[in-house]
């Protein structure tokens, strides 16, 4: 089962530095890392939400390739790579998977000015060394969707 955690941290440059915390541990095989995004309030007050998994581009390069194929089977690639292209990129764009949209922005608009959310959906971690890699960053839990003692240890862990 994923695990969803919902850091709080200082400000935007603290949650892209857990971000790259993030990747890192993921390329170190640490963590399975599923989907990441942060969200901050911009100057104005508005939430801002950045997410590292971009479905839009995906789907834009997937349906350019099929475009292009099917283009091919009726003589015209060009024309099937821009409908491809298009379609996969609405279809990348409406696609939901991983952190629930809903929930980044509505921790989004509670944030205080000048603080931030991190958001980690990961499976298979490596409870201990994670912890230990984030805790330079101060952070506080938000939510998560562990079990009670499971979410205790981690805000227990994390204030060490």
């Amino acid at each position: 089962m994923a695990q969803l955690i919902v850091l709080g941290v200082a400000d935007r440059d603290t949650a892209e530095k857990a971000l790259d915390i993030a990747s890192e541990l993921n390329k170190q095989e640490l963590l399975r890392l599923e989907d990441a995004a942060y969200a901050y309030k911009d100057d104005k007050g508005r939430p801002r939400i950045h997410q590292t998994f971009d479905l839009t581009k995906y789907g834009a390069a997937g349906g350019a390739l099929w475009g292009t194929l099917i283009g091919l089977l009726f003589l015209n690639p060009l024309l099937g790579l821009a409908v491809g292209a298009g379609t996969g990129a609405i279809a990348g764009r409406l696609s939901d998977v991983g952190i629930n949209d809903d929930m980044i922005e509505q921790i989004g608009s509670e944030l205080q000015r000048d603080r931030a959310a991190v958001f980690l959906l990961a499976h298979d971690t490596t409870i201990d060394r994670v912890v230990d890699a984030f805790v330079p960053l101060n952070p506080t839990v938000i939510r998560t969707n562990l079990s009670k003692d499971d979410e205790r240890e981690l805000v227990e862990a994390l204030r060490s």
